[in-house]
């Protein structure tokens, strides 16, 4: 069990594609237009969704003995379980959508405007961390190849590219400087090598749980697409356009795991 240099970089994979993504708030000459926005939320969607599956479900169940009631067992409640820590984080911490503006969870007249925006993207981002740290954390042991990982990583990151711009644009909508909204992107990504390396410590420390772990990472990431991403993507005019986007996703990550 050893944190290998390909470890590490799975690490700050997906932190490369929300920094780049965040970056073209420097070349973007106007705001992201509704179509484009709505075919990259529904992407988004569609990577989350197969990775949910394939990078996590699918490890979670083969764990068991064909036959073995906990081949079902610990990953529906795993899954489960994940659903239902998103579900109490939605409610407790105080955040605000960037595109309904909408304030959700425990009301505060504390925190700014901006700062609720960032808690949004933070409760975004967090999933994907768990994801890809429980990953790194099955490799690590010796449950995962490092290709399962790498793969993982590469598909948060492509998924992320489009999610930078989809953060740091409505930030330059709400009147901050070019450099201020890279800023605001750049930390919404921070927060998931961190989630990554607390779901690395847990999993390497009780490493018999790491099926439970891996379905749990499932379930936080598909409350996020059915909570977040698809209600904002079908909102309004074009909603056919994020469908498109989600197919294309979904079978991309697809693609990704099957090579």
């Amino acid at each position: 069990m050893n944190f290998t240099p390909m470890a590490v970089l799975s690490l700050f994979i997906p932190l490369i594609g929300t920094t780049l993504g965040s970056a073209m708030v420097f070349f973007l000459k106007k705001d992201l237009n509704p179509r484009v926005r709505k075919i990259m939320m529904g992407f988004a969607s569609g990577v989350m969704i197969a990775a949910s599956i394939w990078s996590l479900m699918q490890p979670a169940i083969n764990s068991y003995e064909k036959g073995d009631f906990k081949m079902w067992l610990i990953p529906g409640v795993g899954f489960l379980v994940g659903v239902g820590f998103m579900l109490l984080l939605d409610y407790l911490i105080p955040h605000m959508h960037l595109a309904s503006k909408q304030e959700e969870g425990v009301n505060t007249n504390k925190l700014s405007k901006t700062f609720k925006m960032m808690l949004a993207v933070t409760l975004h981002n967090v999933p994907e961390g768990l994801a890809a740290g429980v990953v790194i954390a099955g490799m690590m042991n010796g449950n995962l190849n490092e290709q399962a990982m790498l793969t993982l990583a590469i598909g948060l990151a492509i998924q992320n590219f489009p999610e930078g711009i989809i953060v740091s644009g409505p930030f330059r909508e709400e009147g901050m400087s070019k450099g201020k909204a890279f800023l605001y992107g750049f930390l919404s990504g921070i927060v998931e090598p961190i989630a990554s390396l607390l779901a690395i410590l847990f999993t390497v420390l009780v490493s018999s749980l790491l099926p439970a772990t891996l379905a749990f990472a499932a379930g936080v990431m598909i409350y996020v697409v059915v909570e977040e991403l698809i209600p904002e993507a079908n909102d309004g005019l074009h909603s056919n356009l994020a469908t498109i986007g989600l197919a294309v996703g979904f079978v991309l990550m697809m693609v990704l795991e099957l090579l």
